[in-house]
């Protein structure tokens, strides 16, 4: 009986301990969630600059795509060579998106985006990405962005 009665408080003692710190991936997902629905809000507006908020401002930041370009201002300028216009940029759209922590500081992501733009302005695009994110004192942001 005795032995019953501690695995008993053992088992009420870290479930108070995990429901008081709460669970890593939950503190995790929500505000990697904002960062990309911050991130889709800023490319609605046309506002390259703001979406690449999102991102870390680093040599290292690096985006791969049909090439690999490292260095966020190499990033935003590819950004702004590829989308010179509102009516380029369209309208953007995350979905399927999982967040899976990798530590206390790293996150990963996977999900899809779309692009909703008329015909003349190279018409509704689409893929999937994987990004892998880092925890900084600004925030969470992007440090490796693939996209298909």
């Amino acid at each position: 009986m005795p032995q019953q009665f501690h695995v008993s408080s053992l088992t009420g003692i870290f479930l108070l301990i995990f429901s008081a710190a709460g669970c890593p991936a939950q503190d995790h997902d929500r505000p990697i969630r904002e960062v990309l629905q911050s991130q889709q809000a800023a490319w609605n507006r046309s506002d390259v600059e703001a979406f690449m908020s999102g991102y870390e401002a680093s040599d290292a930041t690096t985006f791969v795509g049909s090439s690999i370009t490292r260095g966020y201002q190499r990033v935003l300028e590819d950004y702004h060579r590829r989308y010179p216009t509102k009516e380029k940029m369209g309208r953007l759209s995350f979905s399927e998106i999982e967040v899976k922590p990798l530590g206390a500081e790293f996150a990963s992501v996977i999900g899809r985006w779309h692009l909703e733009r008329d015909r003349a302005s190279g018409g509704n695009v689409g893929g999937i990405f994987t990004l892998l994110l880092r925890k900084t004192p600004a925030g969470w942001k992007i440090i490796l962005d693939h996209t298909s």
